[in-house]
């Protein structure tokens, strides 16, 4: 190889590494489409237009090197559930017609978010809250595969009743199809295990397939996907009748979408490649998703486990989607009567085998470990999919994320402060310091964050309650740690040094950032105080307090009394 970054035939290098990283993927990611369309209710064809013209698309727009586009677990699920919704009956061709009505919806959302500049909503939905939903779509879709895995049929209604009647069905357990679903799923696992991001799902469906022809499978029972249209998609229209029942499940696949592409490409950022541009990404994901509607396309977004291996495998451009892409219209033109052989219990499997790691044990019992009020949410998300639905989990989902967001911003911790001994350090009073210096007459109050309306009157109470328990002469309230106050916290500002006053007690502010400087002057506190009540930082305030109030023999040496309140002053 000579120093050009060529290879012998005088390819270039990266070019070289794009194709076969290309090839590569698509060896995974068109059998896992496949897969993914039979859990949408789809036809398997559908899953390969979602693997050809979203990638393309992408590839062209997005801001990532190696991100993967097409269909994923999750939105497979969705979409599924949204399609049956207004197709109650089934009907292949409407199927298809809401799908395409569906992507359409879910690409101009993303458009509209880029218009509006919504990057900002890929973190909406807080990570104990996602793993919770994720677990829950991971449950429902082995549930939804568990029939086809053992060649029953059962009319489907919720998750707990689904499951009551898979387990009173399962004496009819089909053994071929069993023993087909099996052998896939060992062949896959064993494939990872001893190959991670090998072409495991190709290998699986090829010898399916030659299974299939040869030992003529369906004639023992087992289900086959059938017949596929040979060659290009035909032009789908969107429905403007199916608009406003799609429009709701449109928003909550656009968020997954949108937030699994982020995750995604943000997981595989290299250390010489740009940075992920949230915004680029909503008009790639956009764009991506509104062209592949146009010939009946699933909704798509960036699969991590697809990524991964464009990566693993040595992938630095884009050019590996438009390799993978190509790949899918290649399977279109010339395997498609091939496909047609293939068990769908082979499908069943792949699915199964690449959705269960959305069910992360791990993260729970991190998250439990590390605050057990975000469990919680865990569990309600994951329990809301299972009872409501995958739709309305979403729905909860956010629910949750809003609810774990007031809680937070409601109550924001007011600090009691210390001096370490000997220094000039400012630091909140524990008991793993118990030496810190406090001042007689002198109470320092340190809150933290920005005070607007939410936690304006919790954090007043706090105050007034802390006032009364320690009776100073002096109240400094040290807000170097609040970047902003509202119309609502400067009056409780005003409140609290009326109260304050009520107690005999002296109010001194210290540390104003200068935007919370400027809506003090602009609230005319500043001369209701005066300069002399307005102070640089807490060091000072101390300073100016014991020239005016105390001597050195006042200052004290245990602060044991302190302690208690001040380990209790962030607890709502």
């Amino acid at each position: 190889m000579t120093g050009d970054s060529r290879n012998f035939k005088g390819v270039p290098e990266t070019l070289r590494f794009d194709i076969v990283a290309g090839l590569t993927a698509a060896a995974v990611v068109l059998p896992k489409a496949m897969a993914y369309a039979g859990v949408a209710g789809l036809p398997v064809e559908v899953g390969l237009y979602t693997a050809l013209v979203p990638m393309t698309v992408y590839g062209l727009l997005g801001s990532s090197c190696v991100l993967s586009v097409s269909s994923t677990a999750t939105l497979a699920i969705l979409t599924g559930t949204a399609i049956s919704g207004v197709v109650p009956d089934g009907n292949p061709a409407q199927l298809l017609t809401a799908t395409a009505t569906l992507a359409t919806l879910v690409g101009g959302l993303l458009l509209l978010a880029r218009l509006l500049r919504l990057g900002f909503v890929a973190n909406f939905i807080s990570s104990p809250v996602l793993t919770g939903f994720k677990a829950g779509i991971g449950l429902v879709i082995l549930l939804d595969q568990a029939p086809k895995l053992l060649g029953l049929h059962i009319a489907k209604q919720s998750f707990f009743s689904d499951l009551l009647t898979l387990i009173h069905h399962l004496p009819e357990t089909s053994l071929p199809t069993l023993a087909v679903a099996l052998t896939t799923g060992a062949l896959l696992i064993g494939m990872d295990l001893l190959k991670p991001h090998s072409p495991a799902p190709l290998i699986a469906v090829g010898l399916a397939i030659a299974a299939s022809a040869m030992l003529g499978l369906s004639e023992f029972g087992v289900s086959i996907v059938g017949h596929i249209p040979r060659g290009l998609p035909s032009i789908r229209v969107p429905d403007a009748n199916m608009v406003g029942a799609l429009l709701p499940p449109a928003l909550g696949i656009a968020l997954m979408s949108f937030t699994e592409t982020i995750a995604a490409g943000r997981a595989f950022v290299g250390p010489k490649d740009p940075p992920i541009n949230a915004n680029r990404e909503l008009v790639a994901t956009g764009a991506a998703n509104i062209a592949g509607a146009l010939i009946g396309a699933m909704p798509a977004g960036g699969g991590t486990s697809q990524t991964g291996v464009v990566r693993a495998v040595g992938g630095r451009t884009q050019r590996t989607s438009l390799v993978t892409a190509a790949a899918a219209l290649a399977t279109m033109v010339a395997l498609a009567p091939l496909l047609g052989l293939l068990p769908n219990a082979t499908l069943a499997a792949i699915v199964i085998v690449y959705s269960a790691p959305l069910i992360k044990p791990g993260e729970f019992v991190a998250i439990r470990q590390i605050r057990r009020m975000e469990f919680r949410w865990a569990i309600v998300a994951t329990i809301g999919v299972l009872a409501f639905g995958t739709l309305q989990g979403i729905v909860i989902a956010i629910i949750m994320s809003l609810i774990g967001l007031a809680s937070q911003t409601a109550y924001p911790p007011v600090y009691v402060i210390g001096r370490k001994r000997g220094t000039n350090v400012l630091r909140p009073l524990s008991s793993e310091h118990p030496d810190d210096e406090t001042f007689p007459g002198l109470l320092i109050l340190r809150p933290e964050g920005r005070l607007f309306f939410v936690n304006a009157q919790n954090v007043a109470d706090h105050i007034t309650s802390l006032v009364a328990q320690y009776r100073p002469r002096v109240l400094v309230l040290d807000f170097s740690r609040v970047p902003d106050v509202e119309y609502s916290a400067l009056q409780m500002i005003l409140e609290g040094e009326r109260r304050a006053k009520e107690q005999n007690a002296t109010v001194w502010l210290a540390g104003l950032n200068p935007s919370v400087l400027d809506a003090v002057r602009r609230a005319k506190l500043d001369v209701l105080l005066g300069k002399e009540r307005m102070l640089f930082n807490a060091e000072t305030a101390i300073e100016k307090y014991l020239t005016i109030f105390a001597t050195t023999s006042d200052i004290m040496t245990d602060a044991s009394n302190f302690i208690a309140p001040a380990e209790q002053s962030n607890k709502p």
